[in-house]
């Protein structure tokens, strides 16, 4: 039996309840980040770092270290990972192994603008202060990091995605 808004109202208490469970909380966004970095880190292993290789330019800098154009590279790869998965599928390969996808709060589908707020410039800011914004998705009624504010998203279990958009209307 399919479940409507004309066919069951919730309070908002129960509502507030159900989404507790169908939002994604922290230790599985962190697990699923675990994924995302092991992903990367064997890309940048097996192609990246041969290619810098190869190429000459693994000890190649502008002025600092932190410059150099392995770490440029390697960070343009990290960026463009999260954004590209998050636009085409909704998910990075950690969120689609644990079952998860990240979801505009707004109701439609994710904008090219929320993308590239939550994944770029959200991670960011979160990434700069030793990673601890994003202990606020263990605290906020939608399971949101600081970054997911920045974006108006937040991470769902997919198996709930429908019944959500039902109890949301």
């Amino acid at each position: 039996m399919e479940l409507t808004n004309q066919e069951h109202t919730f309070s908002p208490k129960h509502k507030d309840d159900l989404q507790r469970l169908f939002y994604a909380g922290f230790w599985v966004r962190f697990f699923a980040y675990i994924i995302d970095l092991i992903v990367l880190w064997g890309f940048n292993s097996i192609v990246t770092r041969p290619l810098l290789n190869l190429t000459g330019l693994s000890d190649a800098k502008l002025w600092i270290d932190f410059f150099s154009v392995s770490n440029l590279l390697t960070l343009l790869i990290f960026f463009l990972y999260f954004i590209l998965m998050t636009k085409y599928f909704r998910a990075t390969l950690g969120k689609m192994i644990l079952g998860l996808s990240v979801e505009s709060l707004k109701g439609d589908s994710l904008t090219t603008g929320q993308i590239i707020f939550r994944e770029c410039i959200g991670r960011y800011i979160s990434m700069a202060v030793w990673g601890l914004p994003y202990l606020v998705v263990a605290f906020t009624k939608k399971h949101q990091g600081i970054h997911d504010y920045f974006a108006d998203t937040s991470v769902i279990k997919e198996k709930f995605r429908t019944l959500n958009q039902t109890i949301d209307r």
